[in-house]
């Protein structure tokens, strides 16, 4: 499909053109749900493991992209679509590709042929965002049930065929591998329905609430309660570790299909959050009257409170085996923390950072009080309050002085720290630290860590950014045309931050710049462009009535714009990609809508189609557009490749 959708020389120019550019990473950013489907396939929901998404990432290759960032793949329920409160270890089996399943090989055909075709061709085709998700996620789980009787019938018979057996094989390494999460992970289902209460907190005042993390008077009777769960629920637990092992296995077919015919690298979602099944294993390890949440800010005025759980900064080392704390080693904290990344970092060639202030200066409000609103609102930094009246509790974790904070400012402001030593930027650092030594540990580059820093940057987390050379988020949509110091203008990028029009929680380029022509803004923008583009005072104002007449040729140059710009790194939305108007997710609401975006299964036609009209992104017309803002000099040293660029672009458009 992708084949006859790109001219043939399309990934060669457009590859050349980026380094060129010196741009180093261009990456296209898609969660799971929004991959396509083929219509024999489709269950109502997107997985980047069916055959979809296997040609849209081929044809995001022919593209050019040499990266592919994912949201989280955690586990979320029937009643939550959002990523970012799955689990930390457990995988989203909604996500399995279920007609592979039908293959003799590998899998054994733990389903009958057609049956994913039928289930598909039976799929309500009008269902709002809501239903259709939920309808997505029982039949899933009805398939997953039938794939699950299969392979236990079939592994029991004398005669198994081969292909069962080495699955058989597989699955029993798998679960021996991965034993302790998948128990915890698998209890809470049971509990959950033991009680007919999906709330855990409603029951956490009991032995099954604290199982694990017991009162010291309860660990005798906690050993005997899992004991008694795991015998009894056993083919429950084992189906559950089935499950996994399918949604794993695929995930790791998807790395070395990408990695290998495709040369994209996989990037994961290091989410901040924690989902309720994480809460309740791990509560042991979180502090019980604080809770993490947004302050206000730029993006959010009103702030979010998340309900996130907050570590322990007590718990983050322990005293060595003489009792001292000279010799101080990882404990329960930074325990979690290694076995979190090295996970992830088993199963992605890098990672986002998910607002990563919440492993430096997280900010955190009180869990006790009515109004949650209102008590993020008033919250304040863990580590950076010493004296807050409405805050002593967090004195105990200062890790400034009075004297360094300043009073002029609100407590949210980057600047509210005033200055820090090298020796609490360490301890401000702890966790990022943990971060960073165990991408080392696996292989990868501190540059293969991407921080989701936003509209923004406390002083301390600046500082222990700056320690490692990491840069920051850039989102050209929110540049203040007014402010020449904005931190989203292009022109203040930096080689090490990551530049984008738009990411998952802003709205599409093209809703923006009809939203830009609707409130006669557009020629604000055209100008702005211009003098990022155009290095000829001559011909600027003539470029600039011409974007500004086009709102198709402005898309463009707003996607030039950060190619023109210093950062080594680019990131594209899928939505900005392809021209499609929608928001994918709007922030601080509650909306079935959100998260539930996909790309359409006629996808190809569709681009085909708003090409024609500038309606979506012309790669080669934006990066011939780039080098042109390079000057003369660059002009003719690259002259042969912005006719090749300017001949392709010709052609996208012609159709």
């Amino acid at each position: 499909m992708s084949r006859a959708l790109l001219p043939e020389n399309h990934h060669r120019l457009v590859t050349e053109a980026l380094a060129a550019l010196d741009v180093r990473n261009w990456v296209l950013s898609i969660h799971d749900p929004s991959f396509p489907s083929l219509p024999e396939e489709d269950t109502g929901w997107g997985s980047p493991y069916s055959e979809g998404a296997a040609r849209f990432l081929e044809f995001s290759w022919e593209l050019g992209f040499n990266g592919i960032q994912l949201g989280p793949q955690g586990q979320v329920t029937e009643f939550n679509a959002s990523p970012y409160d799955g689990t930390l270890f457990s995988r989203n089996i909604i996500n399995v590709a279920l007609a592979p399943l039908e293959a003799p090989e590998p899998w054994g055909a733990l389903l009958p042929p057609g049956r994913v075709a039928q289930l598909a061709a039976s799929r309500p085709s009008a269902l709002p965002p809501g239903e259709r998700f939920r309808h997505a996620f029982r039949a899933q789980t009805t398939l997953l049930n039938e794939a699950w009787r299969t392979f236990q019938q079939k592994r029991a018979a004398p005669d198994a065929a081969p292909a069962i057996r080495a699955l058989a094989s597989r699955f029993d390494t798998f679960r021996q591998q991965h034993r302790a999460w998948l128990v915890r992970d698998a209890l809470f289902d049971v509990l959950c329905e033991e009680k007919r209460e999906p709330d855990w907190r409603r029951w956490a005042d009991s032995l099954d609430g604290r199982l694990w993390n017991p009162r010291p008077e309860e660990e005798a009777a906690a050993v005997a309660r899992l004991t008694q769960l795991e015998l009894r629920y056993a083919d429950t637990l084992e189906r559950y570790a089935f499950c996994q092992f399918l949604v794993h296995a695929q995930h790791q077919g998807l790395r070395e299909r990408v990695g290998g015919a495709w040369r994209l690298k996989l990037y994961g979602d290091l989410q901040i959050g924690l989902s309720p099944r994480d809460a309740w294993a791990w509560q042991g390890l979180f502090l019980r009257t604080y809770l993490m949440g947004a302050p206000p800010s730029r993006t959010n005025p009103d702030g979010q409170p998340w309900n996130y759980p907050v570590m322990d900064p007590e718990q983050y080392f322990e005293p060595d085996d003489a009792g001292t704390n000279a010799g101080s080693r990882n404990g329960p904290v930074l325990r979690f923390m290694n076995a979190r990344m090295d996970k992830m970092l088993g199963e992605y060639d890098g990672l986002r950072l998910d607002h990563p202030h919440g492993l430096v200066c997280p900010w955190v409000y009180r869990a006790d009080l009515p109004d949650a609103l209102w008590s993020v609102q008033h919250g304040a930094r863990l580590f950076s309050s010493p004296d807050l009246p409405d805050h002593p509790e967090l004195a105990h974790f200062a890790l400034v002085r009075p004297a360094q904070v300043d009073r002029a400012v609100p407590r949210y402001a980057d600047r509210w720290v005033k200055n820090l030593t090298p020796e609490q930027v360490r301890r401000y650092s702890v966790l990022f630290d943990t971060v960073v030594e165990a991408s080392r540990r696996n292989g990868r580059q501190v540059g293969d860590l991407l921080a989701e820093v936003l509209s923004t940057l406390p002083y301390p987390l600046e500082r222990v950014l700056a320690q490692y050379g990491l840069g920051r988020f850039r989102v050209t949509q929110k540049a203040d045309l007014h402010d020449p110091s904005d931190v989203y203008r292009s022109e203040n990028v930096g080689p090490e931050d990551w530049v984008m029009v738009g990411n998952h929680d802003t709205k599409s380029l093209w809703r923006l710049v009809a939203d830009w022509q609707w409130k006669g803004t557009l020629h604000a923008q055209a100008e702005y462009l211009a003098a990022r583009l155009c290095p000829e005072p001559s011909e600027r104002e003539a470029f600039a009535r011409e974007l500004s007449t086009s709102p198709g040729r402005l898309a463009q140059a707003k996607v030039a714009d950060l190619f023109a710009s210093r950062a080594r790194n680019v990131m594209m939305f899928f939505t900005d990609l392809l021209g499609m108007p929608e928001t994918y997710n709007a922030p601080g609401t509650v909306d079935e809508r959100n998260w539930s975006l996909r790309v359409p299964q006629d996808w190809a036609r569709e681009y085909r189609e708003r090409l024609k009209g500038d309606a979506a992104v012309n790669l080669p017309a934006a990066l011939a557009m780039a080098l042109r803002a390079q000057g003369s000099p660059a002009r003719a040293r690259h002259q042969r490749l912005l006719e090749g660029l300017d001949a392709l672009a010709r052609e996208l458009r012609a159709g």
